[in-house]
């Protein structure tokens, strides 16, 4: 099995309150046309979020002509935000970014060619024959997605480390020329950070030099994709001349109460578990209505994502940072029994649902 040794999240500097983010935008928005302040406003409170970190400071988002500049500050700060995340959970567990044979970057904020990942490497020093693989497009699903595929990985590497790096500044994606519903949303959920995910396969040196006084590290036991149906709308960017524009639709919450609950009791069934069996839960924090969606298709208290709640009031959506950050969260703030089971899970544009069998 993967052996998590350490995820790290990093955030930006600039932190403020919902408020002062509401107010900063409404400003910014004003210049447009047809924007309803009393609508931003009421979306903004019921987003469940409390304080945001953001890449810039609030005043400079008004300064960013077009889609270049933005994109420009996405290059220089996710660089900067991925390395810290990933030089921090690296140095949790001993190891240096030379031990590192294999990278998978998440993004869906920001457009880097070459892509962060290796902006990142040349930044810390990740060796010159580290192997590379970008991931674009998944959004929100791809920090559950990628620590399956981490796993994909070290199940025919098992002697090797690989890490997972996500990096996302969802605030330089906001359209201010946009009154639509789905960017008002999107724009009082959605915050900025990075995460970071070291791993490593059964036979690396640090599982066999592991002591019974070290802290237990979750093992990856399996994972399953889901693609929904005739939902490419559900989900996703529009690609313009302005940059990315949101694609949301209302329908997300009906189709996490129609779908995700019977595809997780079919991924457990083919472990012999059921949903009883599970500990702890680590979802993406994707918004109240799909929170409480969650929990009413997997028959929980809010009690049991109370770790995903935490994370949307005090940082926002982060896309695919945040169910990494929840991880940190859960591993961190309140550690799962040993042997017990947990469920990473996540979803994004497709529309599609990622599933992380774990085990403490």
């Amino acid at each position: 099995m993967t052996q998590i040794l350490a995820v790290r999240g990093a955030l930006p500097a600039h932190r403020y309150t919902q408020a002062e983010v509401t107010a900063g935008l409404a400003d910014m928005m004003s210049a447009g046309e047809g924007l309803d302040r009393l609508l931003l406003e009421r979306f903004h409170a019921n987003a469940g979020v409390r304080t945001r970190h953001l890449a810039l400071p609030l005043e400079r988002y008004g300064e960013l002509g077009d889609f270049g500049q933005a994109n420009d500050v996405f290059i220089e700060a996710g660089t900067d935000l991925g390395a810290q995340a990933l030089t921090d959970a690296l140095k949790a567990v001993d190891l240096t970014p030379h031990d590192v044979d294999l990278i998978i970057s998440t993004t869906i904020t920001g457009l880097a060619v070459p892509s962060i990942e290796a902006r990142v490497g040349a930044k810390i020093g990740l060796r010159p024959d580290v192997k590379r693989v970008p991931i674009v497009g998944l959004g929100c699903l791809a920090g559950a997605a990628g620590l399956a595929r981490l796993h994909d990985y070290l199940i025919g590497h098992t002697d090797e480390v690989a890490v997972l790096l996500s990096v996302e500044l969802c605030s330089l994606t906001v359209q201010r020329d946009d009154a639509s519903v789905p960017n008002l949303v999107a724009s009082g959920l959605f915050g900025d950070g990075a995460a970071a995910v070291v791993a490593v396969g059964d036979d690396h040196r640090t599982v066999a030099d592991a002591s019974p006084d070290d802290p237990p590290h979750p093992t990856v036991v399996d994972s399953r994709s889901r693609m929904y149906a005739d939902t490419e709308r559900a989900m996703g960017w529009d690609v313009g001349a302005s940059g990315l524009r949101i694609v949301l639709g209302a329908e997300v919450p009906a189709l996490v109460r129609d779908h995700v609950g019977d595809d997780v009791d079919a991924f457990l069934e083919s472990h012999d578990l059921t949903r009883g069996d599970i500990g702890w839960w680590v979802c993406h924090p994707g918004g109240p209505k799909v929170l409480k969606a969650m929990q009413d298709t997997l028959g929980l208290q809010r009690e049991a994502l109370a770790v995903t709640w935490e994370s949307l009031d005090r940082i926002g959506n982060l896309s695919s940072a945040s169910v990494l950050h929840v991880l940190e969260d859960t591993l961190r703030d309140r550690p799962p029994a040993p042997g017990s089971y947990g469920v990473a899970m996540a979803m994004g544009p497709g529309f599609c649902l990622e599933l992380v069998l774990l085990r403490a």
